[in-house]
C-alpha cells in the first residue's frame, strides 16, 4: 500500500531563535519513499526571505535539521508518500530474551535508566508484577497489557515533564507516557527497550474522529532483533512510519528551540492513498487536521 504523510507547523517568535528538528522520516524507511520528501522552510513575516538549513545524523541515527527562525516566526512543512507492506506489526510469541552478557553492544544502552524512564524507581514494582511471568515475548506482552490497563489516555492529561514513575503513580497520560512506562518496566526486567515516535494513521482500524497527531510506541530486543510494541493501542497496527528512535522523548523531540516562541499551527496527516501517482505540490490546508501536539 501507499501512505501519504505530512505536517505543517508554525512557530511565532519575537526575535531570532535557533531550532533543531527531528521531523524527517527515519533513514531505515527512506528506501520506501516513493516521492521526494524535503522539509520546506519559510519565514512567516516574509516568505521570500531565505533560511539556511543544515542536516546531520544524531547519535541515534535520526535525521536532524538545524536552522535559525527569523523574527516573526517560521513555517515548517513537508509531505511525502511511502510504500508499506500493509502487514501489521510482527507477532512472535516464541521470541526469547537474551541475557545481558550476550547482548550486542548497541543494545546495552537500552537497559539503562534515562531522563523519563527511571528504572531505579520502578525496579521493585517491575519484579513484583512480572518476575513470575515466562521470560521473552510473554513477559513483554504482560508489561504492555499492564500499562494499557493501568493508564487512562486523554490529550488533556498531557504534561511534558511527566516521567514513567509519575505515570505509574498518576495512572494517566498520553501515548508518550504509555511508551515511557512500558520501556522503563522492560528495562527493569533486563529487556532492552527503546522509545520511538512517528506517523500512525487509522489504517485497518475504525477511524478515530480526533485530529491526526504524531504517535509514540516502543521496540524491544528479543531473539536477536527489535520488535514493535504499542502500550497505548495494544494491538498490531498497519502503516507505522518511524521518524526517530532513542532512549526516551529527550532523544526524539520533534523540535528543540532555543528561545521564547508560540506554537501557532500544528497539523499532521497520515492516510492510505490509491495507486495513482501523487503530484509534487504543496499540501493544501483542507488536507490537514489540527491539534496541539500531545503524544
Amino acid at each position: 500500500m501507499r501512505i501519504r504523510y505530512g505536517y505543517r507547523i508554525e512557530l511565532v517568535c519575537a526575535r531570532e531563535m535557533p531550532l533543531v528538528t527531528l521531523l524527517d522520516v527515519h533513514p531505515s524507511r527512506r528506501h520506501d519513499l516513493t516521492m521526494p520528501d524535503e522539509m520546506r522552510v519559510s519565514a512567516l513575516a516574509d516568505p521570500s526571505l531565505p533560511i539556511a538549513v543544515a542536516q546531520h545524523l544524531d547519535a541515534f541515527g535520526n535525521i536532524c535539521r538545524r536552522m535559525v527562525a527569523p523574527p516573526g516566526g517560521i513555517r515548517l512543512e513537508s509531505e511525502g508518500v511511502v510504500h508499506d507492506s500493509g502487514e501489521p506489526d510482527p507477532v512472535h510469541p516464541a521470541a526469547r530474551e537474551i541475557a545481558p552478557s550476550r547482548l550486542p553492544d548497541e543494545a546495552l544502552l537500552y537497559l539503562l535508566g534515562s531522563r523519563y524512564c527511571e528504572t531505579d524507581k520502578l525496579f521493585d514494582q517491575a519484579w513484583s508484577l512480572f518476575g513470575q511471568v515466562a521470560p521473552g515475548w510473554p513477559r513483554v506482552q504482560a508489561i504492555v497489557d499492564f500499562v494499557h490497563n493501568h493508564l487512562t489516555f486523554g490529550y488533556h492529561f498531557a504534561r511534558s515533564t511527566r516521567t514513567a514513575a509519575e505515570a505509574f503513580e498518576e495512572r494517566i497520560g498520553v501515548c508518550r507516557d504509555f511508551a515511557h512506562l512500558a520501556v522503563a518496566l522492560c528495562r527493569c526486567m533486563n529487556i532492552p527497550a527503546r522509545y520511538c515516535n512517528g506517523y500512525l494513521g487509522d489504517i485497518g482500524v475504525p477511524p478515530n474522529p480526533a485530529p491526526m497527531d504524531f504517535n509514540a510506541w516502543f521496540e524491544v530486543f528479543l531473539g536477536g532483533r527489535w520488535y514493535t510494541f504499542d502500550a497505548r493501542h495494544n494491538e498490531p497496527r498497519i502503516g507505522r512510519i518511524v521518524i526517530a528512535r532513542g532512549r526516551d522523548a529527550t532523544d526524539t523531540a520533534m523540535m528543540c528551540s532555543f528561545g521564547m516562541h508560540t506554537l501557532q499551527r500544528f497539523e499532521v496527516i497520515t492516510e492510505e492513498v490509491d495507486e495513482t501517482p501523487m503530484p509534487l505540490a504543496p499540501p493544501q490546508p483542507a488536507q490537514f487536521d489540527a491539534r496541539p501536539a500531545a503524544a
